[in-house]
């Protein structure tokens, strides 16, 4: 199941539609073919034309490799508005894998006939019951009766809808492996009654439009677009296509894999088939990929090689081969420089958890509170737009911390935890009971629970998932329980949770006429914690079983060596409270009298500054961290540390402490007795330790009691750091701080740097974490094949951020640039490459100067009252004169997705022009 072309494509083009079809497999005429690999053995591919009857005609292709004899089959399925094409890469793999595999074009597609019908039972899920004749025909398949082939089927979106439709249909059908689909189509496009109109709008169009459907699924189309509220008999159309329709009669081995980042096909949907299949006996395992309809990772090669795996138990009956945990979520870590790419890390637990699971309470605290729809439901919110998550939409934006959603002054309520104290992870769906009071019968919701860092400094709408809720008989009041969306997300120490209740979402149909809602609270938020998953603990590194013997070796070397004498320059007064200065330091390789490891490097570091050293592979940072310890000697150039001239075994080495590819700890021994073990052999009076002021910084608390073969790697790590601060050295240095922890882990290391830095000590640290980085550093030195490329702050680097790359679809005209150009809040916009670079006007006081901040774009908040678009309001006040939450760190770009839609500006992504990633790929040209 190749994910990249049909899984992008299926979900972003999913279906409204029904067909109707006579359903007869007649003759195939097809020509046959060899695949030519590098690897044995080649594959063979068969294509043919098969005659449904009707005038239904399915272009497939048959591929098979190896020697003769019977083996399972596979039918692969793709996604919808692709073709066959699209997984032939997978099928090509399963056929080497001993699999004989059958993908086919659903009707409307490619080059198959036939109007769309989504999933149809009379037409697509008939059709695949007639592959699956055709495949029992075939010498090359197992059969488990005359008839009956042993066959798996695969997919993702549309592709998954068709695996469990066609498992609850035809009982030949032996094990599934549906990914990124829908249990109830109707629950998908109207959730609680509530019409999903801008997905609606992507199906129809991206299927070719009303002509490509069946008649009955444009009348049903036109009629629920038309009055914006879906009606029973368009639910009814809906769910008698989706596989709860026939939920009780799926009964085989079931691989649900959804999506994280899906404002489609949401985690509810593969929550309830999990249940209802599971209720059947069946085995069935859930896995949470990173991507989904709306961007983000798909996971291609793992999702394949679980599939894979999962067929090889079920389908070939090998019982000892690993088909992954029950329940597996994929949780993001930082940006590897060397690629670009997100770091991803897996959590399990031995059973699905469902979305309920560990529920724990949070008070929530806010008054009744009044809030609009406004008439036309204009301006919308915005959460999630359809196709605009890929790596340069949405989920672009919220990689760098900037909160994109964007709820309007005066449509929405808003309710407050207290900060969190000791972090929480929500896994699950969270709930909350609320009063609504409307002037009109009915009211539309749209619930969504927010992130909000301390002070205000961002808040960040997990996934950018929201729920709407219709709620009926709304005038006289009513309490309604909502269900919010499912997520996987941690909430940081510090940070609190904020409800939001609004009146409008883009992407959504909300009442066209003007109605003002009342909101009280009736409950606590509750969230589920899912306490059985646990993430995967790295690895325990080999230095830990090594390095203590190492280090004992080293410091005999360093007894027999630190009685010489070492001649160094003079001390320089002008640099005295200086913690580094380096000019024209250079390194050769080994026995290489003109290739270097670091060449004429030159910058300097200041008292209070956290310095990032950035570099791909080869660059020169650990060189250069080595040189700077003293552990290696300079071919040229000088190293000063507060004035003094690095040397080996020079006094003021004693003003630095290092953490340089980990630390070696006697494992039998508690972490105190390690650190004051570790002291004791400096030599140094016991005092001069501040062993107490070490450990606060690094936060260890109880564990130091306990021996540290019991300790996870993050607790080694910051073990390590201590270590390194003890005597609390004026210049700390941190070599890869990070590697093997995981994103809880990571943000703890984080802390304790920015609470050492806070005394006024510096820090430099090496990390291949981009996004720690960004959010640790003040300033950076980047270094590319041994030489300095740039140094300064961080905002230099990475740039002003108030630049946006939107993406265009298709080419715009000049006069709709000029629109562009004199929207509100935008300074310029210019035609580039792929798009448009629109550069975000300055953020003015109230009194008209210009705001001095480093990220302009995070900054740039507009209040716009209630069908006003362009109206300029105070900030963070609202038209009642109530304070206004801070919802989202990205108002102006928010702002300017709503009027790039207003426009009909064909828009594909919308970006940051520049982030600390693209500036150091930028900056490296290419080489990480």
């Amino acid at each position: 199941m190749d994910l990249r072309l049909p899984a992008v494509r299926g979900l972003r083009r999913g279906a409204v539609a029904a067909v109707a079809a006579v359903v007869l497999v007649l003759a195939c005429v097809g020509t046959w073919s060899a695949v030519a690999s590098d690897d044995a053995p080649a594959v063979h591919r068969s294509d043919q034309i098969m005659d449904m009857g009707g005038g239904v005609r399915i272009d497939s292709s048959y591929f098979t490799a190896g020697s003769a004899g019977r083996r399972p089959a596979v039918l692969l399925a793709h996604g919808f508005g692709g073709s066959k094409d699209d997984v032939r890469g997978q099928a090509e793999k399963l056929a080497r894998d001993g699999y004989a595999v059958l993908t086919w074009s659903a009707r409307g597609f490619g080059k198959s006939t036939g109007r769309i019908g989504l999933n149809d039972p009379r037409g697509e899920v008939a059709d695949v019951s007639k592959l699956i004749d055709w495949l029992a025909k075939r010498p090359e398949v197992e059969l488990d009766k005359p008839g009956d082939p042993r066959v798996g089927m695969a997919g993702a979106s549309y592709g998954g809808a068709i695996s469990l439709l066609a498992a609850g249909h035809d009982r030949r059908v032996d094990a599934i492996a549906p990914a990124i689909t829908y249990w109830n189509l109707a629950d998908a496009l109207f959730p609680n009654d509530v019409f999903k109109k801008l997905w609606a709008g992507v199906f129809l169009n991206s299927g070719g439009g009303c002509a490509k459907f069946t008649v009955e699924l444009c009348r049903m189309y036109d009629r629920v677009a038309e009055s914006g509220t879906p009606d029973a008999q368009a639910r009814a159309l809906l769910q008698e296509r989706s596989p709860s329709a026939v939920g009780k009669d799926i009964r085989v081995p079931t691989l649900l894999v959804q999506g994280q980042t899906d404002s489609l096909f949401p985690l509810g949907q593969a929550d309830a088939a999990a249940r209802a299949i599971q209720t059947n006996g069946a085995p069935v395992d859930v896995d949470w990929i990173a991507g989904g309809h709306d961007g983000g990772d798909l996971e291609t090669d793992r999702v394949q090689a679980r599939v894979t795996a999962w067929f090889d138990r079920y389908l070939k009956d090998e019982r000892n081969v690993d088909t992954g945990p029950a329940f597996r979520i994929t949780r993001t870590g930082g940006v590897d420089s060397t690629d670009g790419a997100v770091l991803l890390r897996g959590a399990s637990a031995d059973a699905y958890t469902g979305l309920e699971s560990g529920r724990r309470t949070v008070p929530l605290t806010g008054r009744e509170q009044s809030f609009a729809n406004p008439a036309g439901a204009s301006p919308p919110a915005i959460s999630a737009l359809p196709g605009l998550g890929g790596s340069g939409g949405l989920s672009q934006l919220s990689s760098l911390g900037i909160g994109v959603s964007l709820d309007f002054p005066g449509q929405y309520a808003h309710f407050d935890s207290a900060p969190v104290r000791d972090g929480l992870w929500i896994t699950g769906s969270p709930t909350v009971t609320v009063h609504v009071t409307s002037t009109s019968d009915d009211a539309v919701l749209f619930g969504k629970v927010y992130d909000v860092g301390p002070g205000e400094s961002r808040a960040v709408l997990p996934s950018q998932l929201v729920a709407p809720f219709r709620v009926t008989g709304a005038r006289n009041g009513k309490d309604v329980t909502l269900t919010l969306p499912a997520v996987d997300h941690e909430v940081q120490r510090g940070h609190r949770l904020r409800l939001v209740l609004a009146s409008t979402d883009l992407g959504y149909a909300s009442p066209a006429a003007a109605a003002t809602y009342r909101v009280s609270l009736k409950s606590a938020l509750t969230v589920p914690t899912a306490p059985g998953v646990t993430t995967a603990a790295a690895p325990l590194p080999s230095w830990v079983w090594w390095l203590p013997l190492a280090g004992a070796v080293a410091a005999a070397a360093l007894l027999l060596t630190g009685r010489r004498r070492t001649t160094a320059p003079a001390p320089d007064p002008a640099l005295a409270d200086v913690p580094l200065q380096i000019t024209g330091l250079s390194k050769r390789y080994a026995k290489s009298a003109d290739r270097y490891a670091v060449r004429d490097v030159s910058f300097r570091v200041e008292k209070g500054q956290v310095l990032g050293l950035l570099g791909p592979n080869g660059a020169g940072k650990t060189t250069t961290l080595r040189m700077l310890m003293g552990l290696i000697k300079p071919d040229g150039g000088e190293i000063r540390v507060f004035g003094h001239a690095i040397r080996p075994g020079v006094p003021v080495l004693s003003r630095v402490g290092a953490f340089v590819e980990g630390a070696g700890f006697l494992p039998h021994l508690s972490g105190r007795e390690n650190l004051e073990l570790y002291w004791q052999a400096t030599g140094r009076p016991p005092e001069d330790a501040h062993l107490d002021e070490a450990l606060e910084i690094a936060a260890l608390g109880d564990a130091l009691s306990r021996a540290v073969r019991t300790y996870s790697q993050g607790m080694r790590q910051r073990l390590a750091l201590a270590q390194a601060m003890l005597g609390l050295p004026d210049l700390l240095i941190l070599d890869e701080p990070t590697n093997g922890l995981d994103p809880p882990q990571i943000r703890e290391m984080r802390e304790v740097m920015i609470r050492y830095a806070a005394g006024g000590r510096t820090v430099i640290v090496s990390s291949h974490l981009l996004a720690e980085v960004e959010q640790s550093c003040t300033h950076l030195v980047v270094m590319d094949r041994g030489r300095l490329v740039q140094a300064g702050p961080v905002s230099e680097i990475v740039g002003s951020g108030d630049t946006l790359l939107v993406g265009l679809a298709a080419e715009i005209a000049d006069p709709l640039v000029a629109k562009v150009a004199v929207l509100p809040g935008v300074s310029s916009a210019t035609r580039t490459e792929g798009g448009l670079l629109v550069r975000l006007a300055p953020v003015t006081e109230a009194g008209g100067s210009p705001v001095d901040s480093p990220e302009p774009v995070a900054s740039a908040v507009a209040a716009v009252g209630p069908g006003e678009p362009g109206v300029s309001a105070a900030p963070g006040v609202l038209p009642d004169g109530s304070a206004e939450p801070v919802v989202s760190g990205s108002t102006a770009a928010a702002r300017l997705l709503v009027e790039l839609v207003r426009l009909d500006v064909p828009v594909s992504s919308l970006g940051p022009h520049r982030r600390l990633e693209d500036a150091f790929l930028t900056l490296i040209g290419g080489s990480a």
